[in-house]
């Protein structure tokens, strides 16, 4: 998998999202009060899609080998769907449910660097 073209192409979409929110979509977001939803899932998207980009890059030095990044980039991936997901969701719709399944990706961010950081103390 190539993980640093499809962060970059999450990176994209995050400011794509973001932009979106502070324009196309204020008048909703306004008016159901969720833009700081909206403004959350695109931070949160942003710089986790950035850590994918980081994480993807270690393979090239002598710190870690892809096997070891490989399920830190899907963690943060399936995290940015869900987490970030979620939450543009919950802004579009007002369905305050939806934030029900927001902890799930937020727990595979921090599973995904909590097991970096296991395979680098590794080393």
């Amino acid at each position: 998998m190539n993980w640093s073209a499809i962060a970059a192409v999450l990176l994209a979409l995050a400011v794509i999202l973001g932009a979106f929110g502070a324009h196309g979509l204020k008048a909703r977001l306004d008016t159901l009060g969720t833009t700081s939803i909206w403004e959350k899932a695109a931070f949160y998207h942003l710089i986790h899609a950035l850590g994918i980009l980081i994480v993807s890059i270690i393979p090239s030095t002598p710190l870690l080998p892809r096997n070891a990044t490989e399920p830190v980039c899907w963690l943060l991936l399936i995290g940015i769907l869900v987490f970030s997901g979620s939450l543009y969701a919950l802004a579009i719709t007002g369905t305050r449910a939806l934030g029900a399944i927001t902890p799930i990706g937020g727990v595979c961010f921090i599973v995904g660097w909590l097991w970096l950081a296991f395979k680098l103390a590794q080393r």
